[in-house]
């Protein structure tokens, strides 16, 4: 038999993540050792009376069939969280959808409602399921560029009427992946106004909700007035309580959207399972001073790096937000070049700025998942490298 991908398959290319992991595995079969900085699943574990409410609840043998959705609780503690966190009114019968991770909701929003020929605005460089799922749904790209010198913020003026007259949807990021970028008050309301004056939905991406440094504030896409009226945010549970593995998130805001996107998934899956969602109440309703802790390492995290970083001539930007550092490369490689070099030469693995885009090009993203002290120790293993690769050219 010869099987062929299917045209959409066809407009997707391997994942960057699995080819980095493979390096990864060659390099450590050749008796190197590797700090993995590549994928972004937290070290920390989840806060233990999340633990413990997940164990208490999978005691209860009744409770191991389909849930097929969210339970009311849940969507009652995302109504809780928003208002306690951001001071937004959620309305959890109508404005809140579970989802299997946020990037479950966003591969399957695009199938939900975009047609073959409908636009969709996405960020570049982005998170590589913005593309991927309107390539599934049959839909056509619209790159926004995302440069240093317009704060990694799209300029919407610069979109083409005639791409505007057939877009639907338009997804932004903030703070973003893999640009670690923030936006403002300002900006978000220049996309509600840009969205009810072009009928596009806004899809807000807000994974790095909680993981905001040096007193930057948090702003929520729906605190914005207007922003149910044209949009919708996605969150997840993976990065703010770690619980990457357990596969639980969450879209609140416009509610003819959530609808649509919970008549898809209605045929498609039959819900988390029931204690993971006793576990996520949980840790959507505590006193969130775990937060405060967590993301005071993070930042501690960023500060190691960037300083061991400099000691080697690599000025890199200081990330305001994320679990990540988006960083431009010295001169004189291709990020792949340089990713793959340095996983085989100095045993840390990150991922190339291109997966992301094409103007991820010229950048690698790192991930702050390992103890302050491994990180210092890759930036000395970065350092040889540099110092090592110089030399040779």
């Amino acid at each position: 038999m010869n099987l062929i991908g299917s045209e959409k398959l066809q407009k997707m290319s391997a994942s960057i993540f699995q080819e980095v992991a493979d390096r990864k595995m060659e390099a450590i079969k050749k008796g190197k050792e590797v700090i993995d900085l590549s994928v972004g699943s937290p070290d920390f574990p989840p806060p233990s009376f999340v633990v413990d409410a997940l164990v208490e609840s999978s005691k209860d043998t009744t409770k191991y069939g389909y849930t097929l959705k969210g339970i009311a609780e849940f969507n009652d503690a995302v109504g809780y969280f928003y208002k306690q966190r951001y001071e937004v009114d959620i309305d959890p019968a109508k404005e809140v959808l579970q989802v299997m991770g946020s990037q479950d909701g966003l591969a399957h929003l695009a199938t939900a409602i975009i047609n073959p020929g409908d636009y969709v605005l996405v960020p570049d460089p982005g998170y590589p399921i913005y593309e991927a799922s309107v390539n599934i749904a049959g839909g056509m790209i619209y790159p926004m560029p995302l440069l240093a010198e317009n704060r990694f913020l799209p300029n919407l003026n610069k979109i083409p009427l005639e791409v505007l007259q057939k877009t639907k949807m338009m997804i932004i990021s903030y703070p973003g992946n893999p640009v670690t970028a923030l936006a403002d008050k300002n900006f978000f309301e220049e996309v509600v106004l840009f969205a009810r004056t072009h009928n596009i939905l806004v899809v807000h991406d807000f994974a790095y909700s909680e993981l905001i440094f040096d007193h930057h504030p948090q702003i929520t896409f729906m605190s914005v007035p207007g922003a149910k009226e044209v949009g919708i945010e996605f969150n997840s549970l993976s990065k703010t309580f770690n619980m990457a593995g357990c596969r639980i998130g969450y879209v609140v805001g416009n509610e003819q959207a959530i609808s649509l996107l919970a008549t898809f998934k209605s045929n498609i899956d039959y819900g988390v399972f029931y204690p993971i969602q006793k576990a996520a109440v949980k840790a959507l309703t505590s006193d969130f001073s775990y937060l405060r802790t967590q993301v005071k390492e993070y930042e501690l995290r960023r500060d190691v790096l960037i300083a061991g970083l400099e000691k080697s001539g690599w000025q890199v930007a200081k990330s305001p937000a994320t679990m990540f550092v988006w960083a431009k490369i010295p001169t004189g490689w291709t990020s792949r070049q340089f990713a793959f070099e340095l996983i085989e030469q100095a045993g840390v693995a990150v991922i190339p700025g291109d997966a992301f885009g094409a103007l991820g090009e010229g950048y690698v993203r790192i991930a702050l998942v390992q103890p302050a002290e491994r990180l210092s120790q890759a930036a000395e293993r970065i350092e040889q490298f540099l110092a090592g690769s110089l030399i040779k050219k």
